[in-house]
């Protein structure tokens, strides 16, 4: 019987011990937030768009090397991006994203990405790892308007007649 019970602890024990390591590797591909879908938005600063994200640390973090490019053909049909917009994001399709960078390769700094929708190449910095703990293989996106941009847009001014 004592041998049995060593057994069955022991059985247990390697369960225990796989268990974890596959928990372990289903951490690294796991935003390091939690979240599976994330929220920055970008703007223009210095002829670049550029993102805040205090809860990452970042601030005017610019994107380089093909990215603005895409970012520009992303939002040609917002009014008023340059000022600001919402770009979701998640290494998982999610109900509406619009565009899907493939991973192409990684250097000694970041990684570049495809977007087959534009014909384009380009390089996201280790910023990236500030939301996933490796290069996701593929990342989808949606770029908006910010929410109660329209609105503000669409009042009139202050103490001036609609008639």
């Amino acid at each position: 019987m004592k041998r049995s019970k060593r057994l069955a602890v022991g059985v247990l024990a390697i369960v225990a011990v796989v268990a974890a390591g596959m928990g372990t590797a289903h951490l690294l591909k796991a935003p390091r937030g939690g979240n599976a879908l994330m929220i920055i938005a970008p703007y223009r600063y210095a002829g670049t768009w550029v993102f805040d994200d205090p809860g990452a640390g970042l601030k005017r973090e610019p994107f380089v090397s093909g990215i603005p490019e895409m970012i520009d053909d992303m939002v040609k049909d917002i009014p008023d991006a340059e000022k600001g917009f919402r770009l979701l994001f998640s290494a998982q399709p999610f109900p509406g994203y619009t565009h899907k960078l493939v991973w192409q390769r990684g250097d000694k700094t970041g990684n570049w990405y495809y977007c087959e929708q534009f014909g384009k190449e380009g390089w996201l910095c280790p910023g990236l790892f500030r939301y996933y703990r490796e290069a996701p293989k593929e990342i989808y996106a949606k770029a908006e308007r910010l929410p109660g941009r329209e609105e503000k847009e669409a009042a009139p001014a202050p103490g001036l007649s609609t008639n």
